[in-house]
């Protein structure tokens, strides 16, 4: 009987993955960055263990939505302060910061720990087709599309 190797962050095999996300739908996008941080991707994925990939991801500011969510969708934060909440649609949000949207989303589907404070350092995005990576040749990868 052969024992499963166990991965260490000292002994994972870190690539450097980019995807276009020009009129791809964001969760998709999303989703598919998630899994990536994560080590999904690989079969010694070890859950407690930051094992994935760097993503860089270009083209943020052209992701698509489905749907009414452009102006239905809302994003909301308080200052702390008495009457501080905030609120601004996800319109108003591509506008003014584009590459936070897709970073949100992404946000919100890593776990909500060190581990996963730390998986999310790996993520890249810009809003534009340029990059400041190219020195590590990232290999560009393919969301799969819903329609």
């Amino acid at each position: 009987m052969t024992d499963t190797p166990m991965v260490t962050t000292q002994t994972a095999q870190r690539n450097w993955v980019l995807i276009d996300a020009k009129d791809q739908i964001l969760g998709r996008v999303a989703v598919e960055v998630a899994s990536i941080l994560r080590g999904k991707t690989k079969p010694t994925f070890t859950p407690s263990v930051d094992m994935g990939d760097f993503v860089v991801v270009v083209n943020a500011a052209e992701v698509r939505l489905s749907g009414k969510k452009l102006t239905d969708k809302v994003y909301s934060r308080h200052t702390g302060y008495p009457g501080g909440l905030r609120q601004e649609t996800v319109s108003q949000a591509l506008a003014r910061h584009p590459e936070r949207v897709l970073e949100r989303a992404v946000r919100g589907m890593l776990p909500k720990n060190k581990l996963g404070r730390q998986l999310f350092t790996k993520l890249k995005v810009y809003p534009g087709p340029d990059h400041p990576h190219q020195a590590q040749q990232p290999v560009l990868r393919e969301v799969a599309n819903g329609d």
